[in-house]
């Protein structure tokens, strides 16, 4: 049928033609209409909208751009303004910021996997982004409980299931999936709407990621995933005798490591010491309460033992 007929449509087929129409309108809106330099000069302008546009308008031609190994397009660019626009300046509809939340939750799945290709790129930053949205939902709640719920649950399996875990890239620069999801339970952990077993499985998310990775992080992951420990200990719902069984697991886990000495054992020990050290400073941190100096103190007698 010509795309101009006027034959009726049938009433059956209009959900599907509605929908094929708003999956071809987002499809041409994300495609690039603007090049380098309109970007880097809404950079340059503080943030600001230029004149005649909107946010909602220009976001998802941005966040194609999360998937770009140009590290300029994709992190200089589309991330800071995203943030901005997002969480700094609260600018984006709520119609926008879910359809987003939607796009970004699907690319944690897109070539999941993979590893030492570029495809990690768009995972790694839909996850930041994911993190804006939830700072975002913490201070002024958009996403409702259902999909709320969903994105821990999804951000929990992410962490799980990366497995391109490179840090800094000489060409590509920033990759550093490990951190940026991280980051997002960190910020999941902020909002009231966090489950006590979600928080649970978030600890035990992270525990299992140090415990089977590969190498040693060298870019500062260990310390992000201690700022997302504390994001769920910290909460009023933590209970005080919690964190003591997750930290004796880690301990179990490494039990065997100057008796049973392999590359995998000493790998998992440094993460481990890197991240409780990480955890003892960011307790530090925090505004002092009889909570968070148990909690303190129980990290730095594991350390203590640790060194003996």
């Amino acid at each position: 049928m010509p795309f101009n007929s006027l034959a009726p449509i049938s009433r059956r087929a209009l959900p599907g033609a509605a929908a094929c129409l708003v999956a071809l309108a987002t499809l041409l809106h994300a495609q690039p209409q603007h090049d380098r330099a309109y970007w880097q000069a809404i950079k340059k302008n503080k943030y600001a909208v230029p004149a005649n546009e909107s946010a909602d308008s220009l976001t998802h031609e941005l966040s194609a751009l999360l998937a770009s190994p140009d590290p300029e397009l994709r992190d200089d660019l589309a991330y800071s303004i995203l943030t901005s626009w997002i969480y700094r300046r609260s600018l984006l509809s709520t119609p926008t910021l879910l359809s987003l939340t939607d796009e970004w939750r699907a690319n944690l799945k897109s070539g999941l996997g993979e590893s030492g290709t570029n495809s990690v790129l768009k995972r790694s930053f839909s996850a930041l982004m994911l993190s804006s949205m939830a700072r975002r939902e913490a201070r002024l709640p958009f996403m409702g409980a259902e999909r709320y719920h969903a994105l821990v649950g999804e951000s929990i399996a992410y962490l799980q299931d990366e497995r391109d875990l490179r840090g800094y890239d000489a060409t590509l620069h920033w990759i550093h999936a490990t951190a940026h999801t991280a980051d997002l339970l960190g910020a999941l952990a902020d909002s009231s709407l966090l489950r006590a077993d979600e928080g649970a499985a978030m600890l035990a998310a992270i525990a299992s990621q140090l415990n089977s990775t590969s190498g040693v992080y060298t870019q500062g992951e260990q310390d992000r995933l201690a700022a997302a420990v504390v994001s769920v200990v910290r909460r009023d719902d933590f209970k005080a005798d919690a964190l003591a069984p997750w930290l004796a697991k880690i301990e179990d886990a490494d039990s065997s490591v100057w008796t049973d000495t392999t590359m995998q054992a000493l790998t998992r020990y440094q993460n481990h010491n890197y991240m409780l050290q990480a955890l003892v400073v960011r307790l530090s941190l925090e505004p002092e309460s009889q909570k968070v100096a148990g909690f303190r103190q129980q990290v730095l007698e594991v350390l203590k033992k640790r060194s003996d």
